[in-house]
């Protein structure tokens, strides 16, 4: 049980210093933009190429993970993400203006290229190491809540340290990662893998057949993920501006205040991995459950303008949206099986950093349209992603899958799209959960 605890914490470790590594910079960005004399678009690229860097690769550490184990893939990215947040310190430190800013950039792009490594193996080890669909789900919740955690602490944290220093958190970043990397290398212990000699082509056909077999429930999951991080983004990126030009708040304040909506999706996403447990139908109408109430407190929103009513309101759909992620974790997570899980978690986690890179932008071009149009257009999406999961996710009860591609014996399907053909040149497996 202890080991259990400790290994939660290792890998919770990941998503929490990965959140705080990128969002932690936001409150204090308008600062640097003066320190290093750029405007707001080529200082918001900061954001951007840690995002972009993560979107590009994900996959690609996914099908790593899968053929040669996913700690063999974590602690190296995590070494390259410590390099990439010491080049970026080191920039801000001893550098100034251009040269300053393009050191960052540079920083950035490698620790992007780190994170890409580590944060969406996390999900699949946690399959791994829990071959139990209720601890699983429970371990799904933990996780989720240490990465909701990560985006509460973050404004507050950012904002605290830019305050003594303005490159401060870029000196903190790197040694966040080195903390996550020692618990990850002196604590997990991954289940041995048998070797896997599928090449990239291999690999691809089987993708390609589980996607044609479950590709209905997982497209939609994939959109709901990419929505949910799109809203939650795009709303804090509001929120920000809002009680930065209207209300005059800053530094700590503020950070106090977008974290309020951050506590109520962290805490829900607690309780909504508990509440799910092993039950994929639970799963299923936890989630469509969120997404209503997300959907209904954006469109309430949208009839006010009061700072107060829409932060609070907000906090009400942070808190759908809370029940809603550990759930989709849980759904991919035991819903494929372990040979290629890692890989299709991964575009899960790409579909994710694509809603985070939107988020922003798409709201700043539909704020011109006025408030009610703004909140309108993502409460419509709240509803389309309810839609998704209410008619394309059809969970069906089962046992896990405890073997990996070698295992022939026969399992039912938890979804009612039956089973696919291994990879070219593998043993044939009845059915890829």
């Amino acid at each position: 049980m202890r080991h259990n605890q400790l290994n939660l914490i290792a890998l919770g470790s990941i998503p929490l210093m990965a959140t705080l590594g990128n969002s932690m910079l936001i409150p204090v960005l308008p600062e640097i933009g003066r320190e290093l004399h750029v405007g707001s678009l080529r200082v918001s690229m900061l954001i951007t190429v840690y995002a972009v860097a993560a979107i590009v690769l994900i996959p690609f550490a996914g099908y790593l993970s899968d053929k040669f184990g996913r700690k063999a893939v974590i602690v190296p990215s995590l070494i390259i993400a410590i390099a990439g947040a010491g080049v970026s310190a080191v920039g801000a430190w001893l550098l100034k203006d251009g040269a300053a800013y393009w050191t960052i950039i540079g920083g950035r792009l490698l620790q992007g290229i780190g994170a890409a490594g580590a944060f969406p193996i996390v999900i699949p080890l946690v399959g791994d190491l829990y071959e139990d669909e209720e601890a699983a789900s429970r371990g799904l919740g933990v996780i989720e809540t240490y990465n909701t955690f990560g985006k509460v602490l973050s404004p507050i944290l950012g904002a605290a340290l830019g305050v003594l220093l303005w490159y401060l958190p870029l000196l903190v970043i790197p040694v966040l990662f080195l903390i996550s990397m020692l618990l990850v290398l002196f604590i997990i212990r991954a289940p041995k893998r048998k070797k896997d000699s599928t090449t990239i082509k291999e690999f691809a056909v089987g993708i390609k057949n589980i996607l044609a077999e479950k590709g209905r429930w997982l497209y939609a999951i994939f959109a709901v993920g990419c929505i949910c991080m799109l809203i939650i983004f795009g709303t804090l990126f509001y929120l920000s501006e809002t009680l930065e030009s209207d209300y005059g708040l800053h530094g700590i304040l503020k950070g106090l205040v977008l974290a309020i909506p951050l506590a109520a999706l962290c805490l829900f996403s607690y309780l909504g991995g508990k509440a799910a447990g092993k039950n994929k139908k639970r799963m299923k109408w936890l989630s469509f459950a969120g997404l209503a109430l997300m959907a209904g407190s954006l469109a309430v929103i949208g009839l006010f303008r009061n700072i107060y009513a829409v932060t609070g309101l907000f906090a009400l759909g942070g808190a759908g949206i809370g029940l809603v992620l550990p759930c989709l974790d849980a759904l991919i997570t035991k819903g494929i099986g372990k040979k290629e899980r890692g890989t299709i978690t991964s575009i899960y986690s790409s579909m994710r950093f694509l809603g985070v890179s939107l988020g922003p932008p798409a709201v700043s071009l539909l704020l011109a349209g006025g408030h009610s149009l703004l909140f309108g257009v993502l409460a419509g999406m709240g509803c389309a992603a309810a839609l998704l999961m209410l008619m394309a996710v059809k969970p069906k009860q089962g046992d896990p899958e405890r073997g990996d591609s070698g295992d022939r014996r026969k399992r039912r399907s938890r979804f009612p799209h039956g089973s696919v053909n291994a990879v070219p040149g593998m043993r044939r497996k009845t059915s890829v959960k």
